[in-house]
């Protein structure tokens, strides 16, 4: 198992008004010990505009290498069109496109979606509707995906529409492709399956917790993101990323059944919105370097 790190921990929230520059992010994680990172595609990382062409995209691969880090995947910048929006699907798709032709482009195995859409914007009557016309777009951008070579996994979380438990393995069913699989973020499965944070209607909560949620996604994860949660919500909007410790997320519970989880090959740490981010690069690769070292013998 690879550790990555997710570049966005230092271009969001506390970071947006100073954010570290993608190069030098990389060049920290290669000194501290990581085997790759996780890209962030909106600015002033890895965008469409900023790597447009071959060249540019080929710079990248190469100062990647010479640093001896590989990519575990690509949080596209899908912001501007909303794929549950009726009337979005084209646009969508077309922008799909380009963002699995970039991740083609430098060697990416795995691409991000959500679903743009927050919690609350679609109404009861236009909710099941929005729901089916996602998975109907999702399809199609799986195939697109596939025939690319390029895996794509949906990351829900609280901050997004269709954050509960049951929708979760719905939407994955509805969709019913083999290349949409499920990002499996252990601080957004415990406030979407614990907490049950900002879900729309009655609440939908697992008794078994993160374990439960892990157990009913079996066969359907293609990514993995790790960081603690503490229960609470950034901003009132998607789960607080808190560093490894400070949460409820017993990771030793996790990790063997984490382990046995088919065609993974990265273990990606995500501090996402959290204050001090940068000062907590080493100390985060060790807690996953050594709870890989307690367990991995008895995947």
């Amino acid at each position: 198992m690879k550790i990555s790190l997710g570049s966005w921990a230092f271009s969001f929230g506390p970071y947006t008004s100073h954010p570290v520059s993608f190069e030098d992010t990389a060049r920290r994680l290669a000194k501290a010990g990581y085997d790759g990172i996780e890209i962030c595609g909106f600015p002033p990382h890895v965008t469409l505009d900023k790597y447009a062409t071959a060249g540019s995209r080929g710079e990248l691969v190469r100062f990647l290498r010479d640093l001896h880090l590989g990519i575990s995947g690509y949080a596209a910048d899908f912001s501007s069109v909303n794929p549950v929006a009726e009337g979005n699907e084209r646009r969508y798709l077309d922008l799909f496109r380009r963002n699995v032709d970039l991740c083609v482009g430098i060697g990416c195995p795995t691409i991000r979606v959500d679903t743009v859409a927050a919690p609350g914007s679609v109404s009861i009557e236009e909710y099941d509707p929005s729901f089916r016309r996602t998975a109907v777009t999702w399809n199609k951008a799986a195939q697109i995906a596939q025939e690319a070579g390029i895996r794509m996994v949906w990351e829900f979380e609280p901050g997004f529409l269709f954050n509960k438990p049951s929708e979760i393995l719905r939407m994955h069913q509805e969709v019913g492709h083999a290349n949409f699989l499920i990002m499996f973020d252990t601080s957004h499965a415990y406030m979407c399956g614990v907490v049950g944070a900002r879900q729309q209607g009655a609440k939908d909560i697992l008794i078994g917790g993160v374990d439960e949620f892990l157990t009913k996604l079996q066969g359907r994860i293609g990514a993995i993101h790790l960081i603690d949660s503490d229960g609470t919500l950034h901003n009132d909007e998607t789960s607080t990323h808190a560093p490894f410790g400070e949460g409820h997320v017993d990771f030793d519970a996790l990790a063997p059944k984490l382990l046995q989880v088919p065609y993974i090959d990265w273990w990606t740490i995500d501090m996402c919105f959290w204050d001090g981010a940068w000062d907590l690069v080493e100390s985060s690769r060790e807690f996953v370097a050594k709870l890989l070292t307690r367990h991995v013998a008895f995947a």
